[in-house]
């Protein structure tokens, strides 16, 4: 099944350059905040999409509302602008670059924390994952891009799978404090648009939160499938919904 996917994906691809440039100003901004909100939504935030939009875009406080999550909207928004920048400018990715995204998002939220690598013991609520000890982050995560490295040295993964991989392997190191999710879904689509793929925006709604930590639970068991599966789904759906738009169905 992985692999028909990823076959669609390709053809995909070949449609959607020929579509391209898909540079409509008012789409990728809605796209940007369609992201920052499902983003936030798996991870807790209860922003409505039209809230989130209106933190965003308007600069309004929603009553009700914890001034967290105004600054989630806030810093993940201009840490999709980021990402923007680093594809724009053929930025590779780095741990600098990963801290950077880690910094936008905590910023004046947990400032003392934002870009720094945890220097405690952590464990994830509801899963059965140990994250490494806080002495060994710096040398994981160093590990996980010299990995990453020689994979696209070696050409050996789809593209779509290097980036879901990566995701996988930096959540499954939880180097920061707090943001793991949210940096490492943003480290998945920088690799994704460096590979001419859009955002994968996986559903923060009920269903999906579940599945989505199902499968990374089962990654870390060994099993990677469902995992791998739920991002290429998710990738071959961003692309019919991008050419539908550009053709105007």
């Amino acid at each position: 099944m992985l692999t028909a996917i990823l076959n669609d994906i390709d053809e995909l691809k070949i449609e959607l350059n020929q579509l391209r440039p898909l540079d409509s100003e008012s789409v990728c901004h809605a796209l940007d905040i369609e992201y920052t909100y499902e983003s936030n939504r798996i991870e807790g935030n209860t922003l409505t999409l039209s809230e989130t939009a209106l933190v965003i875009d308007k600069g309004m406080t929603v009553s009700g509302k914890s001034m967290r999550e105004h600054l989630e909207a806030i810093n993940h928004y201009q840490a999709v602008l980021m990402l923007k920048e680093f594809v724009r400018d053929e930025i590779p990715l780095t741990e600098n670059l990963i801290k950077q995204f880690h910094a936008l998002i905590l910023q004046s939220i947990e400032p003392k924390n934002a870009g720094i690598y945890r220097t405690q013991a952590v464990m994830i609520s509801g899963s059965s994952h140990i994250p490494p000890a806080h002495f060994v982050v710096a040398e994981k995560m160093e590990g996980c891009l010299a990995w990453f490295n020689q994979q696209v040295q070696n050409r050996t993964f789809h593209p779509v799978l290097l980036a879901a991989e990566m995701h996988e392997r930096v959540v499954s190191i939880h180097p920061f404090i707090d943001g793991n999710g949210r940096t490492s879904r943003l480290i998945m689509n920088l690799l994704l648009m460096q590979y001419g793929y859009p955002i994968a925006n996986i559903s923060g709604d009920r269903e999906n939160r579940f599945r989505y930590y199902d499968a990374l639970e089962l990654c870390h068991s060994g099993d990677k499938n469902q995992f791998l599966l739920l991002v290429a789904q998710q990738v071959k759906k961003s692309m019919e919904r991008l050419i539908q738009i550009a053709k105007g169905v």
